[in-house]
Order: structure tokens, then sequence, then C-alpha cells
């Protein structure tokens, strides 16, 4: 494949993550206003969305640049899985089952079939992406037989899991209603009961083991590539042991395939251990950012600065539409509220300018200070010659304006004479 044309192909797939991303959260509002999911599991699925749309957002700017290299195509994998798989499919089933029941055919087909999203969603975030980074390459050789187990781990799991043979609602989602699993097989019920649950166990094992590899690499590494893997290892580090001891908690109180019976401090532990996964793209940001990782920083700064503007005016937008429409609606008794809607719309278009100069700002004095500060040093001698009247302390202050920003090794003024 070609520079250009695996250019062309990952920025088509983005654009498809993109629209899949954008079109789920407007149809998340218009659910929101008919009152058929609570809203706050409306505004957690719409805040997942945003965070995990960073994966892609990353993935096209690597793919583009490196078409070779593993990583950016699966930054993009991973979006293309949560965003379309996921996050189109979801509301496809929400919409069938609860916002226009009937209007949609086989919403418990589908259900079925996204019942694993979270196997290749999670699993591809932390075990290839932490085995292959930086070159998508394998640490060593050694390391093949554990990339064999976590890929197999990984189809098992997101083949086998909907077809077990139990009620929608208990194939992970308890708000889906309890109808027949369309892709259950009776003849794999012992199966669940015990094999499956060995298979769960693997899974973080296998993120545990990427995990340690990531660890190793970075202990053998040198100078630049160690600063590059520093943030990354230890994410990966915190990722594995949160989602492990999450797992092992789920196996030791609840089935494999329930979450009915789940007590409350598991869900809260599962709510840290999935979006501790973000920590990932968030090293891998830094990594870019600051180290020149592929370098690309010049580049992905704006990506940054519009993504980040994305997921926030995105966020506003739901938040809107979720709670203010639900005011409203206790309100009014209107079960639709287009006010909330057209407010959020508003709020969106005014928030734009503003927000993308703070997001613009905070990545600049994060990522960027050199040039922050010079941004600000420039500022401040613009304020100062202003008010100055005198030509040396004018010359002062250009001299050390241009010492504070370019840092040379030596800077003087000539001024020709008769020209002031």
């Amino acid at each position: 494949m070609t520079a250009r044309t695996g250019a062309r192909l990952a920025w088509m797939t983005f654009g498809l993550v993109a629209v899949s991303f954008v079109g789920t959260l407007v149809a998340f509002g218009f659910a929101a206003q008919t009152a058929a999911r609570p809203s706050r599991e409306l505004a957690e699925g719409g805040a997942l969305l945003a965070m995990m749309f960073s994966f892609p957002v990353v993935g096209v700017l690597v793919a583009a640049r490196e078409p070779d290299n593993p990583i950016g195509w699966l930054l993009l994998a991973i979006g293309l899985v949560w965003e379309v798989w996921g996050g189109v499919a979801g509301i496809y089933v929400i919409w069938g089952f609860d916002v226009d029941p009937g209007s949609l055919p086989r919403p418990d087909l589908v259900a079925a079939l996204t019942s694993s999203v979270w196997v290749p969603g999670l699993g591809l975030i932390g075990t290839f992406l932490i085995l292959l980074f930086p070159d998508g390459r394998l640490p060593t050789p050694r390391w093949r037989p554990v990339a064999w187990l976590c890929g197999l781990v990984l189809l098992l799991l997101t083949v086998l899991l909907p077809l077990a043979p139990v009620p929608l609602n208990e194939l992970g989602d308890d708000s889906l209603p309890p109808v027949a699993n369309p892709l259950g097989v009776e003849a794999l019920g012992p199966f669940f009961d015990g094999p499956l649950s060995a298979l769960l166990l693997l899974l973080p094992l296998c993120i545990l083991a990427c995990a340690v590899s990531l660890i190793r690499r970075f202990r053998r590494s040198r100078g630049h590539e160690r600063l590059q893997l520093k943030w990354l290892a230890s994410g990966a580090g915190a990722v594995a042991a949160l989602f492990l001891f999450s797992i092992v908690a789920s196996f030791l109180t609840t089935s494999p395939t329930r979450s009915a019976e789940e007590p409350g401090w598991l869900t809260v532990m599962d709510r840290i251990s999935l979006f501790s996964f973000l920590l990932i793209p968030a090293a891998v940001g830094v990594a870019i950012l600051r180290h020149r990782l592929y370098d690309i920083d010049v580049i992905i700064n704006r990506a940054l600065v519009y993504g980040g503007l994305t997921a926030v005016l995105a966020l506003v937008y739901v938040a809107g539409v979720v709670g203010v429409g639900g005011t409203l609606r206790e309100v009014s008794g209107q079960e639709s509220n287009s006010f909330a809607v057209a407010a959020s719309t508003l709020a969106v278009a005014g928030l734009f300018r503003p927000a993308r100069g703070r997001i613009q700002a905070l990545i600049d004095r994060r990522f960027y200070r050199s040039r922050y500060d010079a941004a600000r040093t420039v500022e401040e001698f613009s304020r100062r010659v202003r008010d100055e009247v005198t030509l040396d302390t004018v010359t002062s202050d250009l001299l050390m304006a241009v010492n504070e920003t370019v840092q040379p090794e030596h800077a003087s003024l000539w001024l020709r004479s008769g020209t002031l």
C-alpha cells in the first residue's frame, strides 16, 4: 500500500467514525426527550463515546503519516468498534426497544450482536496497542505466543458471549427487556457455567502480560525512547491492575453473563476500570506532544484542539438536552420539548469561539510551554511599548523580548543614524 493510498484510507475510516459519533450523540439527545431510558444512563453513554473518540483522532494522524505502522490502524479500529459497532448499534437498540417500539426490525438481534462489543473495544486497547507500541513490532520474538494468545482470547470471547442461552437483560445490559436471546444456544449452557469463566479471567491476564512487556521495553530503552515510553508504561500498569481486580471481583460475586445481581460497589469499580482505559490515549498524547513521537506534534496540536472542542461541545449539547429537557418535561408534562434542543444548539454555537481559545491555551501551556511563554512575552512587550517614551527603554525591552522568545546566542539592535 502506497503512502497516498494509506492516507486516503485512514481519512475515509476516520470520516465514518466521526459521522457515527456525531449522529449517535444527536440520537441520544432525541432519545433523552422521550424519557424512554434514564437521562443519567444516556449521558454516561454519550460521555463514554466522546472520550473514546480520542483514539481515532490520534489514529488517523499516525496512520496517514506512517501507514506501515500498525499503531495508527489499531487506534482507528478501536474508534470503529466504539463509535460504529457500539454507538450506532446501541442507539438502534434503544430506538427499537424504548423510543419507538416496533419501528425498527430485530432490535433483539442487534442487542445480542453488540453484547460483546466491550471485548474488542477494551481488549485491543489493553493488549495489542500496548504490546506493539510505539513502532508496531513485538519487543522480541519471544512475545509472539503472547500475541497469539491475546488474539485467540479476544476472538473467542467476542464470538461466544452473544451465544449465551439467557435473556437479553442478562447479557450485560439490565435495561434491555427480558426477552429470549435470538442467538442463544442451549447446548452451550454448561460451557457458560464453567469454561467461560476461565476464558474471562484470561483477558485481564493477557492485558497484564502486555503491560509487563511494555514495562520491560521501557526498562531496556534509553534516552528519547525512554521518555516516550515512560507515561504509557505507567498508565498500562494501572489499567491492567484495575481491570484484573474488576474481573476477579465480578467473577467471585456474579455470573459471567449477568449484571442484574451486581452489588453497588462492584458497579462503581467497573466504571473506574472502564474509564481507566482513557489513561492510555492520554499517555500516547503526552509521548507525541512532549517527546515528539512519530514527529507529528505540530499537526496533532490542531487535532487535539478541535477534537477537544468537539468533545466539549458534544457534552454540552447532550447535557443540555438531557438536563434541561428532563426538567422541562417534569414541569410541563410533555414528552417532547423542542426548546431544550434549540437552547442546547444556541449554547454550542455561542461557546465555539471562547471554548476554542481556552482549549488552545490549555494545550499550549501544558505541552508547548516554550511557545506559550513566547506568546506571553510578546503580549507583555506590546503592552509596555505603548507607554514607553524613551528610546533606550524601548531598546532594552525589545532585546529582552527577543532573548526570551527566540533565545539567540547574542542579540543586539542597530539603529541607522538619522532615522529617529
